[in-house]
C-alpha cells in the first residue's frame, strides 16, 4: 500500500491535513508532526470511523505534542527520555485505536539538539557516550515492544539521517543506527515485533557523508525491512524532493510490502497524488 505522509503539512493540524489530501483521492496517509490540535485524537478517531476509506499509520512525532519537544529514546537527559518514552506510549495506543499494524519512530541522537535545529545543521556541543546511549535506547525500545506486542502492534525503527553539514561540524556520526554495522547490532538485541523502516532518501545522504554503499546497505538488511520512505535529494541534506523515474533506489526496493510512504514535502496535494502513482507504477508494475 502506498501512503502518502503529513510531514510537509507543517501548518496543519492533522484534520486539515487529511481534509486536504482526501479532496485529492488520497486516502492512505502516514500521520506524522503537524501542527498541535486541542482533542486532537478524538477527533482523529471520529474522521476515521466516519471515512471509512481511509488507511492511517502513525509515524514518529505524532500525534505533536502542545510544548514541543525532539524525541530522543537514547537520551540521557531524563527529561527528555521520559517525554520520549510517554509520547511513544501515547501514539502505539493511538495506533492500535485506529486499526494500524505499525507505529515508527526515529532512531536515537548522542545528543539532545533543540526544536528548530531539526532538519538543520546543529551547533557543536558535547555527546552522550555512545555505548551508553546505545544500550538506553536498547532497554526503551524493548520495553515498548513489549507493550506495542501486547496491543498487536508492530514498531518500525527509521534509519537516521547523518547530513554532509553535520558530518563536517561534530566529524563524527553523532546518531545512532546511521550505518549497517550498527543497525545489524541494534536489531539483534530487539524483540521480535521490532523491524525497520528504511527512509531512502536518508540512506543517500549518509551513505555519501561517511562514504559506504546504500546497495549493500539495503541488501545486509533485508530480512529486518518492513516499510520504507520514499523521497529525493542532492546527497547532502534530507530536502524531501520529489521522487523520479530514475531515481536510484527502485530496482533495490522489497516489492512485496504494506507501506510504502512518500515523504515529500513543499508540493500540493494533486502532485502528492502523482507522486503516489508514480510510486505504485514502478513498486507493482514494474519489471524489476
Amino acid at each position: 500500500m502506498i501512503y502518502v505522509s503529513t510531514g510537509g503539512f507543517k501548518s496543519f493540524n492533522c484534520i486539515q491535513s487529511i481534509n486536504e489530501l482526501i479532496k485529492h483521492d488520497i486516502h492512505n496517509i502516514e500521520l506524522s508532526g503537524g501542527k498541535y490540535k486541542i482533542n486532537q485524537i478524538d477527533q482523529l478517531k471520529s474522521e476515521k470511523s466516519l471515512i471509512t476509506s481511509l488507511n492511517l499509520q502513525v509515524h514518529n512525532y505524532f500525534p505533536p505534542p502542545e510544548y514541543p519537544f525532539v524525541f530522543n529514546l537514547a537520551s540521557l537527559n531524563k527529561d527528555i527520555a521520559t517525554k520520549s518514552i510517554n509520547h511513544a506510549l501515547q501514539s502505539i495506543q493511538l495506533a492500535s485505536s485506529l486499526k494500524s499494524k505499525y507505529y515508527s519512530f526515529h532512531a536515537g541522537f548522542l545528543l539532545d539538539p533543540c526544536v528548530n535545529e531539526l532538519g538543520k545543521k546543529i551547533k557543536k556541543r558535547s555527546l552522550y557516550d555512545r555505548n551508553q546511549a546505545k544500550l538506553k535506547f536498547i532497554e526503551r525500545v524493548n520495553k515498548l515492544a513489549f507493550e506495542a506486542e501486547k496491543a498487536n502492534i508492530t514498531i518500525l525503527i527509521e534509519n537516521n539521517v547523518l547530513s554532509h553539514n553535520n558530518f563536517n561540524q561534530f566529524e563524527e556520526n553523532i546518531l545512532l543506527m546511521v550505518d549497517e554495522p550498527e543497525c545489524n547490532e541494534i536489531m539483534n538485541q530487539l524483540r521480535n515485533n521490532v523491524k525497520m523502516l528504511i527512509d531512502v532518501a536518508h540512506l543517500k545522504v549518509s551513505a555519501n557523508s561517511l562514504n559506504f554503499d546504500p546497495i549493500s546497505f539495503l541488501n545486509k538488511l533485508n530480512k529486518w525491512i518492513y516499510a520504507y520512505h520514499l523521497s529525493e535529494n542532492n546527497g547532502k541534506k534530507d530536502s524531501n524532493e520529489k521522487i523520479r523515474l530514475d531515481s536510484w533506489f527502485w530496482p533495490h526496493l522489497k516489492k512485496d510490502l504494506d507501506y510504502y510512504s512518500i515523504e515529500v514535502y513543499g508540493e500540493k496535494p494533486e502532485e502528492l497524488a502523482k507522486q503516489r502513482d508514480l510510486a505504485q507504477h514502478m513498486i507493482y508494475n514494474s519489471k524489476y
